[in-house]
């Protein structure tokens, strides 16, 4: 009987030890990614990894192939729900305590101000992320078929980024969030620009409803501030999500990151000297009874000139993890999220201004409410959307500028980007505009003629003529888009660095009137 007890007590100690490696086993259970066939499995049995192919072509871990502009992004977002977290345990979304929620975060906290400031340049550096992102998709022409698709999910990302980092920006309930997220609020209502001048606004106020609907009340208070809170805590986060893994998961079924067609003999020296095809023999032998060809990007291709993600992809990618979160950190460092006076909405910021992305469209609102809140963005947003449904070319697909006209079309396209959106800038800032000159003319007009409505005229006069010059719509779409990427840039700059009160053209901050 005492055998048996103690038999029984070394199994239940052996199995006690030896419980880390049975966990261990467990969860991993192809064992360590040591061949082609276990790191296939370490792939396959991993529910964040297996959204990756098991193979990678090594034309797309080419640091000029993606620049890891996509990873960029991820890692901001990752780093902007850890922080975003973090500040949850302390923020208080009430307009009587909000404020001094983020003053306690600031001085009382620790940690607090370092974490806060993580949390915005991750905010800013995801932003600058996504829009590069799109402009590397678009330059390499990424968006062809089969990628239509995700395209579109990559154009639902960068609308749904920019709300996101939008509606965090009331959340510190100071002066700079409670006046930009009004202005955000009158860009919203700017349709009331047109039903004014045409006297339908009491019958058809789409303007008063959308302010309604993003404000939750008639002015910034209470209702705006848990609006913006629920959707930049919960409902947007779960949007991102949502398409990010669709985002990953159409990559991996589209047959990887777009590549040229001699992608294979570019890099094909390169992989018989890094990495053989396949690292150890089948084990198992099958018999096939028919064999019907797929319609799925992988048909016809094999693993030649491949090489396992396991390592190579997900150590590029931690690295890119490890430089975000680097540049996120010293850019916290050495720059502190701003923290105003107390909102109060009897003593406006002058000048109020927008989150840095959108300074680009209230620098057009200024002429027209409705050219600069929804016209223009409208138009970008639809012509974005068709991009890939418009040019069904098959040249330069997956190199930088590939197709007609090439690097000389881009530079020629830089040069009339930046040098129609500077002059027009330059005349509207020195000379004025329609208003100036004509005190009593209709607001109508101004809507449609305004600096505005002519930088795009210049910018679709020149596409089209590009398309007609090479016969080709990637073409046009390249002059198009670079003109536009231009235009947003300068526009941006001005609106950030040169604009004061009153929205007066100053060219330092010391040559503002004094109070």
């Amino acid at each position: 009987m005492e055998k048996a007890e103690s038999s029984a007590l070394k199994e239940i100690w052996g199995n006690l030890v030896a419980s880390p490696r049975r966990i261990y086993e467990a969860a991993f259970r192809s064992g360590a990614p040591k061949t082609d066939r276990t790191r296939s499995s370490f792939v396959f049995g991993n529910v964040f990894l297996h959204l990756h192919s098991v193979r990678t072509h090594i034309w797309s871990l080419k640091w000029s192939t993606t620049m890891g502009l996509g990873i960029i992004s991820t890692a901001a977002f990752l780093i902007t729900l850890v922080t975003g977290i973090l500040l949850m345990f302390y923020y208080k979304p009430y307009p009587d305590v909000a404020y001094q929620s983020m003053k306690d975060i600031h001085f009382v906290v620790p940690t607090g101000r370092f974490i806060r400031n993580i949390h915005r340049w991750a905010a800013n550096v995801m932003v600058v992320a996504v829009i590069l992102h799109m402009a590397r998709t678009f330059f390499t022409a990424s968006y062809r078929k089969p990628r239509e698709f995700n395209w579109l999910i990559g154009w639902g990302l960068l609308v749904t980024t920019l709300a996101l980092s939008f509606t965090g920006y009331l959340l510190p309930w100071d002066q700079l969030a409670y006046w930009a997220i009004t202005i955000g609020a009158n860009i919203a209502q700017s349709p009331r620009e047109i039903t004014d001048a045409l006297g339908i606004t009491q019958y058809f106020d789409i303007g008063g409803l959308q302010r309604t609907i993003l404000l939750g009340s008639d002015e910034v208070g209470a209702e705006a501030l848990i609006r913006f809170y629920l959707l930049h805590v919960m409902i947007l986060p779960l949007i991102l999500v949502m398409l990010m893994a669709v985002h990953f998961w159409r990559i991996r079924k589209d047959g990887g990151i777009a590549r040229p067609d001699d992608a294979d003999e570019i890099v094909g020296n390169e992989a018989k000297s890094s990495y053989p095809v396949f690292t150890e023999q089948p084990e198992k032998t099958y018999h096939l009874a028919a064999i019907v060809k797929g319609r799925t990007p992988a048909v016809g291709s094999g693993p030649e000139n491949t090489l396992p993600s396991m390592p190579h992809l997900f150590y590029a990618e931690l690295g890119v993890l490890m430089l975000t979160t680097l540049i996120c950190l010293a850019l916290a460092l050495i720059s502190d999220a701003p923290l105003k006076e107390i909102a109060n909405p009897l003593v406006p910021e002058n000048p109020a201004k927008a989150p840095w992305y959108f300074l680009g469209l209230q620098e057009i609102v200024s002429f027209s409410a409705f050219t600069g809140g929804i016209g223009i963005p409208a138009l970008v947003w639809i012509g974005l959307g068709l991009i890939p449904f418009l040019d069904r070319e098959k040249e330069g697909t997956g190199r930088w500028l590939g197709g007609p006209g090439g690097r000389n079309l881009f530079l020629w396209s830089l040069l009339i980007g930046f040098g129609a959106s500077v002059g027009i800038e330059a005349f509207a800032i020195y000379f004025g505009w329609l208003r100036e000159w004509f005190p009593d003319i209709p607001q109508l007009a101004i809507t449609v003629i305004n600096p505005g409505t002519v930088l795009t005229a210049i910018y679709a006069a020149y596409s089209i003529y590009v398309v007609r010059k090479y016969g080709s719509t990637r073409a046009g779409a390249v002059a198009l888009f670079t003109c536009f990427l231009c235009g947003f840039i300068v526009l941006t700059v001005v609106g950030t660095y040169f604009r004061g009160p009153n929205w007066e053209f100053y060219w330092t901050p010391s040559d503002w009137p004094g109070h």
